[in-house]
């Protein structure tokens, strides 16, 4: 692979603006190679002699020695052979900027080096003013979280109240085994007080406390020197209003509250810290890894320099790059060094390896069955829907006189997964384009390293649904047709609830199979959409109910599962839903509650951030509301009234406007008409812009389609109601899927333009002025 392409595929995507500029310098060497080879373009005689004549004239030249000390005096640097002299210039700021001074501008040519010169400071001088800002603000997270480890220490003192003696030392191990540590090495688990022995021998072994954290010395006679209890004066708890709960809490009191002392909140300060930490050590690890990358960069760029121009620049600039600040990225390796012995002594009970595992977590293994298990199942479901259309075709079940009949009762309890299905289908795609175009997805949605899952999963999960629903389709058919089974009815009807209970049964399955974290993780996203008020709103949870936002169909289905077999006579295959009025009312209002609960979450980011753009976008989500209430009120009249079908029509026709453009200037970021990419924005991740015009016209067209209700398209295109709504439901899932790579695309490049790479986690203590001055 080649650098170029090596850099693009290992750096920080948040932080691409901050690396090195590489290819644009690459170009500036083949601008200066071009030049060269059409002014210098010797014959190939001409360069065999020279060839030769320069192999013969370093025969002649002095030895340089093995070793620099019988190196002679001749050889010694010479100013003629100087090609650049790099110096560091200081600002009236304080902040130095190094320039590089090209010695032979005499020379013909010397113009395009100059340019690239000129280009290489600037690209050094940016990324080691990027270095130095990032490394200013680790050293402060650093301060801080010292700080916390304090508190915590002194909170574990408090809570398990071990024996002190008259010199502040806990004596939690026997006489005659010491322990020279700064703090207690308590278990995570909070609930065993006992130490072990292995870990009080380590601690002996080690002599020396490299933690870099926590400061003291130890006591070398009778056991753990104790942080000091005065901590906890200074400290109160912060309360994160995030939860039902502390919400009320943050309203009625302030968002801090003194300590309780009990073992619940010093098990949430542990695992508040262990995030921090975590997250902090990645911070250090992407930090070093920029450095490494970049200073390759330089080395291969200068490299290339000199096999051009047939200078020898290279050594002068790599060495002004290995003694600058940049160049020795000590800072970092000696931080991440302490957080290692830190979070192996505090939370892995002095068990390094353990400790390493949670810091460092393994990248996820492409296993080859999954591959061939998706190819399986898709296999299979090719063949049972070609088995489908041949039975139909053949035993002319389309013409039959049951047909209306199935269609109303049977297709829509089968068309709830084929929705879930293509929606899996639509994300499994999302997430194929966006690992392609380097969008950094899991950081955004905020997944656990390693837990993510990818198309291959995704495809997976969605072949998997597809054969189940296409089995039950097909067992259905054949056992109602075959006469030995017909006396089997009643659980013919009752495949399709047998297949809800258990794709139900298998999402809330609490074993660890079929992809447990990430279950969870869309259970946990989905209970806080619903409890929109009280929850702080995330992009995951926002994300989630614009997903739902789409699936208002497969939310008229679950309704339909309910009436049909708890009030309909499935067993006879009919029902009498639509008659019902209280079945319209909630088939009106399962419609609205996933408009309503985006509309919630808006007021609720209104209210914390202030930004009127939410209000908008709650307005936005209201006249939705009004849209589906009119539509659906006007479908359900036996008798079109022209009254009903002007406020159908308008209402629908300003909430697609409205949704239409908000789709396409606010969350996709396009139509920028000043931009540098006319019509689309400054920055794109797909390289052919017609895709960002074919996409918003897609969206536009398939925005409309909804009209179609109001205006009933059905009796024109001859279809059957009930599968001219499941073809409109696909259609805005399909769009739903379109609207997600743009959307997730737009977030990625805010978090490049503000070098966003890393999450805030919430700390668990807050100290008052007057502890943080004590610290």
């Amino acid at each position: 692979m080649k650098f170029g392409k090596e850099i693009e595929a290992q750096m920080v995507q948040e932080w691409q603006e901050a690396y090195v500029d590489y290819s644009n310098l690459k170009s500036i060497l083949k601008d200066i190679l071009r030049f060269k080879q059409l002014n210098n373009a010797p014959s190939p005689m001409a360069a065999t002699i020279k060839g030769k004549l320069k192999r013969n004239a370093s025969l002649y030249r002095a030895f340089s020695g093995l070793t620099s000390r019988f190196r002679p005096d001749s050889t010694l640097k010479n100013n003629e052979d100087e090609v650049i002299l790099v110096r560091a210039v200081q600002e009236g700021d304080g902040e130095g900027d190094y320039q590089t001074m090209f010695l032979r501008s005499n020379e013909e040519g010397d113009e395009h080096e100059l340019v690239f010169f000129r280009r290489l400071d600037d690209e050094f001088n940016k990324v080691i003013k990027f270095y130095k800002k990032n490394v200013a603000e680790v050293i402060v997270e650093a301060d801080e979280l010292s700080k916390q480890m304090n508190a915590l220490i002194a909170l574990r003192i408090k809570v398990d109240n071990p024996v002190i003696g008259q010199n502040d030392v806990v004596n939690l191990v026997p006489n005659g085994i010491s322990s020279h540590s700064s703090s207690i090495d308590h278990p995570t688990n909070g609930g065993n007080q006992a130490w072990s022995m292995t870990n009080v021998i380590q601690e002996e072994q080690k002599k020396e406390d490299n933690d870099g954290i926590n400061g003291g010395e130890g006591n070398k006679k009778e056991g753990f020197k104790a942080a000091p209890l005065e901590v906890l004066d200074h400290v109160k708890i912060n309360v994160e209003v995030g939860t039902p709960l502390s919400t009320l809490k943050a309203v009625i009191k302030s968002s801090k509250s003194d300590l309780s002392f009990s073992r619940k909140e010093l098990r949430t300060a542990e695992e508040k810290i262990t995030r921090a930490i975590v997250e902090f050590y990645r911070k250090l690890r992407l930090l070093k890894s920029y450095c490494f990358l970049n200073q390759l960069a330089f080395s291969k760029i200068m490299k290339k320099y000199d096999k051009i121009t047939s200078r020898n620049a290279s050594k002068a600039y790599l060495q002004m790059v290995d003694k600058s600040y940049f160049g020795s990225f000590a800072e970092v390796t000696t931080l991440m060094e302490r957080v290692e012995d830190t979070y192996a002594k505090h939370f892995a009970n002095g068990n390094r390896r353990k400790g390493m595992k949670k810091l460092r977590p393994q990248a996820k293994r492409e296993r080859h069955r999954i591959t061939f298990l998706y190819g399986l199942f898709s296999g299979c479901s090719i063949a049972l829907i070609v088995a489908i259309i041949v039975n139909l075709h053949a035993r002319a079940l389309l013409k039959s006189v049951e047909r209306d009949q199935y269609m109303v009762n049977i297709f829509p309890l089968y068309s709830l997964f084929g929705y879930i299905a293509l929606h899996m289908l639509m994300y499994a795609g999302n997430t194929y384009f966006w690992k392609r175009y380097r969008i950094n997805f899991p950081f955004i949605f905020g997944f656990k390293q390693g837990t993510e899952l990818g198309y291959r999963q995704l495809l997976l999960l969605t072949s998997g649904l597809s054969l189940l629903t296409l089995a039950a389709v097909i067992s259905h058919l054949d056992i109602e047709i075959d006469p030995r089974t017909q006396t089997f009815r009643t659980l013919t009807e009752l495949i399709p609830l047998f297949l809800l209970i258990l794709v139900v049964s298998i999402a809330f399955c609490p074993f660890n199979i079929i992809y447990r974290s990430s279950r969870f993780f869309l259970i946990g996203c989905a209970f806080r959409c619903v409890c929109a008020p009280l929850y702080k709103v995330t992009l995951p949870d926002f994300f989630l109910a614009d997903q739902l936002t789409s699936q208002v169909q497969a939310f008229r289905s679950l309704e339909f599962y309910i009436c049909y077999y708890v009030w309909g006579n499935f067993r006879e295959r009919s029902n009498k839903c639509e008659d019902s009025e209280v079945y319209r009312v909630f088939y009106i209002v399962v419609a609205i509650v996933p408009y309503w609960l985006r509309f919630i979450q808006c007021l609720r980011r209104l209210l914390e951030e202030k930004d009127a753009a939410h209000g908008v976008n709650g307005l936005k989500y209201l006249s939705t509301i009004a849209a589906v209430a009119l539509t659906t009120i006007y479908q359900f009249q036996k008798q079109k009234t022209t009254t009903w079908l002007v406020l159908a029509a308008a209402t629908s026709g300003m909430a697609t406007i409205f949704n239409t453009y908000w789709d396409i200037v606010i969350d996709w970021g396009l139509l920028r008409r000043k931009s540098s990419n006319p019509w689309l924005r400054d920055k794109l991740v797909l390289p052919h812009k017609v895709v960002y015009f074919l996409a918003m016209a897609l969206n536009c067209v398939l925005r409309l389609v909804w009209m179609q209700q109001v205006l009933g398209i059905q009796t024109v295109l001859f279809l059957h109601g009930t599968a001219l709504t499941a073809v409109v439901a696909s259609l805005e899932i399909f769009r739903r899927g379109i609207w997600n790579f743009f959307r997730l695309e737009n977030e990625h490049l805010n978090n490049v333009g503000k070098y966003r790479a890393f999450k805030s986690v919430p700390l668990p203590f807050c100290y008052d002025q007057n502890g943080d001055n004590s610290m």
